[in-house]
């Protein structure tokens, strides 16, 4: 372990010392591109430039002082970081003057104490501890300067590197406006999914049934009429199923009653390919998330059953903290278009809810839709 920590501390030493170096450079391009940015033609090359020099901090920084910034940071906001830097890059140059001086004298005593020449004037006693106690806190007094000059490399990296707390308002403006639009066109894609199923399902099957009611009352055979009306139950019944399953796509009501595993297992059942499910959820998430998180199951297994050619399909919840985990999978075929229909609806769902969205689907397979979902 301390063979680590000074190989740790030799590393952030060599890092102070490269910033003090390159603090001087940077000062004079502050200055300089101070200067010459009052030029708008010139601003282009001086930001280009800006950067430049900013990212090599943040090179020197992570490697040296291992401090990890953002390079999500506006053009002025580098050139301030630069000139805040080269000042403290300069106290860090002064540290190590103050350092290198110290080693002289210490250089220059020894070679005396070695040639037996006197310390000082009158060569006395307390010459030596005297020398040896300055030196010990010129030592302490150094170290102390080197670890505050690094504390303010970190605190300065931390502070320029990102946005600006205006601008991060401001893109959580945008993105909730983005997100507002994206919750309208998810209830626009649910509604004409709705008014699909009911005008090809539940509407030809109530067509179907009033032409074979027509036909068996102009029947003049009363077991050509039987046969008919047979026919007009067995379409009734599948009519009532039709509209069982709109219903349930519209909102499975084991939701309510049992919570978002209940409801899986329901889909599981229903399904027409094997569907194995792993729910881990030791308790239930709020309403809104185990909706869009049910919705995104339902959508994928409907997707893998008509698209895929799977022969199985399987259903992972889980939750970590204030996420849950959505993952469907199938062995199907691949290829799946996350632009399609089907999937950039349920992407539009999950962003309205501030969720995450993937799709994996190689040529071949397996296909891998995933959702992570902020949960109360």
């Amino acid at each position: 372990m301390p063979t680590v920590d000074l190989r740790r501390a030799s590393r952030v030493t060599a890092g102070l010392a490269l910033g003090a170096l390159s603090a001087f450079i940077e000062a004079v391009f502050v200055v300089l591109a101070t200067l010459v940015s009052v030029v708008p033609a010139a601003r282009s090359a001086v930001f280009r430039a800006t950067r430049w020099f900013a990212e090599l901090e943040r090179s020197r920084l992570r490697g040296y002082l291992d401090q990890a910034t953002s390079d999500d940071y506006g053009d002025w906001r580098a050139l301030r970081y630069l000139g805040a830097r080269s000042v403290v890059g300069g106290l860090g140059a002064g540290v190590f003057a103050l350092i290198g001086l110290g080693l002289a004298t210490a250089a220059i005593t020894v070679w005396q104490l070695l040639t037996g020449q006197p310390l000082g004037e009158d060569d006395d006693w307390y010459d030596v501890p005297g020398l040896l106690l300055m030196g010990a806190l010129l030592i302490f007094l150094a170290v102390q300067g080197l670890i505050g000059v690094a504390a303010l490399e970190r605190r300065l990296a931390h502070h320029f590197s990102g946005p600006t707390k205006q601008e991060r308002l401001q893109r959580r403006v945008d993105a909730l406006t983005h997100s507002r639009a994206e919750v309208v066109e998810a209830v626009n894609d649910e509604r004409r999914r709705i008014e699909r199923d009911l005008h090809d399902g539940v509407q030809q099957r109530i067509v179907s049934l009033g032409m074979l009611l027509g036909r068996a009352r102009r029947a003049r055979d009363a077991e050509r009429a039987s046969a008919l009306l047979r026919q007009a139950h067995e379409e009734t019944q599948l009519a009532l199923q039709e509209l069982r399953d709109v219903a349930w796509r519209v909102y499975p009501i084991a939701l309510d009653e049992g919570g978002l595993g209940t409801a899986l297992e329901a889909l599981a059942e229903r399904s027409s390919l094997p569907v194995e499910l792993r729910c881990a959820l030791d308790a239930r998430v709020d309403p809104a998330t185990e909706t869009v998180a049910y919705f995104v199951a339902s959508e994928a297994v409907t997707n893998a059953i008509k698209h895929s050619a799977a022969s199985r399909i399987e259903i992972a919840v889980s939750r970590s903290g204030r996420m849950l985990s959505v993952s469907i999978i199938d062995d199907g075929v691949g290829g799946a278009c996350p632009s399609g229909n089907g999937l950039s609806g349920l992407a539009r769902r999950v962003g309205a809810a501030d969720g995450v969205f993937t799709v994996d689907s190689p040529a071949g397979g397996p296909t891998v839709v995933r959702a992570e979902l902020p949960c109360a």
